[in-house]
């Protein structure tokens, strides 16, 4: 009833007058507390996807130069080495609790900060009061369009807002006796790299698997991680799936032009082991992989499960997916897609509920199913349609033989689920582990 009820009033009141209130409470948050973002070399990242990888990347780098840092992202918040979830349930918290942490970062003596910054967030102005240093462009692709009138140009507009704001967030900081410029740094991959590289900055940096001032060559990728090239520097990541190569050049990026160290960024690359809810394997002695991964559209999705299916091929294992898609007004037209490739790629599918919220869970489920039968899949064979989300775990950690890989994806690592406009506390790795443990029980029981 409560979100109805907010629903409700954001359709009637008119938008400049909400754009008005946001605008005025993020002023007021940074007042409040200080502004404490001057005080600190701070990191915006947007993009569809790749945010909280990129972020971790970031942070494992800065850390291991030496330098305390903060992250407020999707997959987890950070004051330095102390770590605990995100309870928030968006990506960027509200005005008063994002100036709030990083506060608490400020204090903490961080000389860094990493702020996830999405549409939605710059949309509502959650942006101003923060004096950036960097913005990193990730990638863009059809997510929360609802959110911008069905429109792919709003979209992107809603996230070059954080290019723009870059140089009017005042004069260059200093770190450690050196000048920090203003930097955008753009992955040159992307077909939308124009427009984010035609807001001014005072040094632009690009990026890219393909092409880019910094780019990846040489590369070799299994389950353990990859290696790469860029320029005569060769570095390793223990993150599995080669699109985290992409990810961890923009922390390439930061580093060089903060003047770190080549043998300092490759081991920051090599010290980060696990990105919360990224690719997150989760082991309780099973003989089966089983990763946890936030995959919640189109692309995130078949590169995932490309990832999988590299796994599996010299075993001649398979690979079981457990997806759904999220309420509430989301982008609908991503449920087939993900279903067509999960009934394409995968082996076994499970369909279940990520975040209905108020909508119906069987509905969605049946938008993504019928896609996956397309694709030649046939229910309670193959495919099935569980609207538990345990009970939908439960079968796929259930079919899963020796060598097999199975991945749980949609949530990573939030700490909650929305289901009838209600919010239970909610953690896939938990859920995870929990019926892995049944599993080897009743699997034990069985021997004896």
């Amino acid at each position: 009833m409560k979100s109805k009820v907010k629903k409700l009033i954001k359709q009637i009141t008119p938008q400049f007058i909400l754009s008005f209130y946001h605008l005025t409470l993020a002023w007021l948050a940074s007042i409040y507390y200080r502004n404490p973002s001057k005080s600190m070399i701070i990191i915006g990242i947007t993009g569809t996807k790749g945010k909280s990888s990129v972020a971790s990347f970031i942070w494992s780098c800065l850390e291991g130069a030496g330098y305390k840092t903060g992250v407020t992202s999707t997959a987890v918040i950070k004051i330095g080495k102390e770590e605990f979830p995100n309870t928030y349930h968006m990506t960027m918290p509200g005005r008063f609790a994002l100036q709030k942490l990083l506060s608490r970062m400020y204090k903490a003596g961080c000389k860094f900060a990493i702020v996830e910054t999405t549409s939605e967030g710059l949309k509502q102005w959650r942006h101003v009061g923060i004096n950036y240093d960097f913005v990193i462009f990730t990638n863009l692709y059809p997510e929360h369009l609802p959110s911008h009138n069905d429109s792919m140009e709003e979209y992107k507009k809603a996230k070059g807002k954080l290019f723009d704001y870059l140089m009017k967030t005042g004069a260059a900081k200093n770190l450690g006796g050196n000048r920090v410029p203003k930097t955008a740094i753009v992955n040159n991959d992307s077909r939308d790299k124009d427009f984010f590289l035609s807001f001014p900055a005072e040094k632009k940096i690009t990026y890219g698997i393909k092409s880019g001032d910094i780019s990846a060559s040489e590369i070799i990728s299994n389950e353990n991680g990859s290696i790469f090239k860029t320029g005569n520097s060769k570095f390793a990541i223990t993150i599995p799936g080669e699109f985290n190569i992409e990810n961890a050049l923009p922390a390439i990026a930061i580093c060089r032009s903060l003047g770190i160290s080549e043998n300092k960024i490759a081991q920051g690359l090599l010290n980060l082991k696990t990105i919360p809810g990224r690719m997150e394997t989760i082991n309780r002695g099973q003989p089966f992989k089983v990763y946890v991964d936030y995959a919640h559209q189109k692309e995130s999705m078949e590169a995932l499960l490309k990832t999988g299916r590299k796994m599996v091929i010299k075993t001649n294992g398979r690979v079981i997916v457990l997806l759904g898609a999220e309420g509430g007004g989301r982008d609908k037209a991503k449920r087939p897609a993900m279903g067509m490739l999960a009934g394409a790629l995968a082996d076994y599918v499970v369909v279940s509920n990520v975040d209905p919220y108020d909508d119906d869970p069987q509905e969605i489920i049946e938008d993504i199913a019928k896609a996956s039968e397309g694709e030649g899949k046939i229910r309670n064979k193959d495919l099935f349609c569980i609207e538990d989300r345990r009970e939908g775990i439960r079968k796929a950690l259930s079919m899963a033989q020796p060598n097999d890989v199975v991945l749980i994806t949609g949530k990573g690592s939030e700490q909650s689920i929305i289901i009838g406009g209600k919010t239970y506390p909610w953690d896939d790795r938990n859920v995870v582990k929990e019926e892995l443990i049944k599993l080897n029980d009743k699997n034990n029981q069985s021997k004896n």
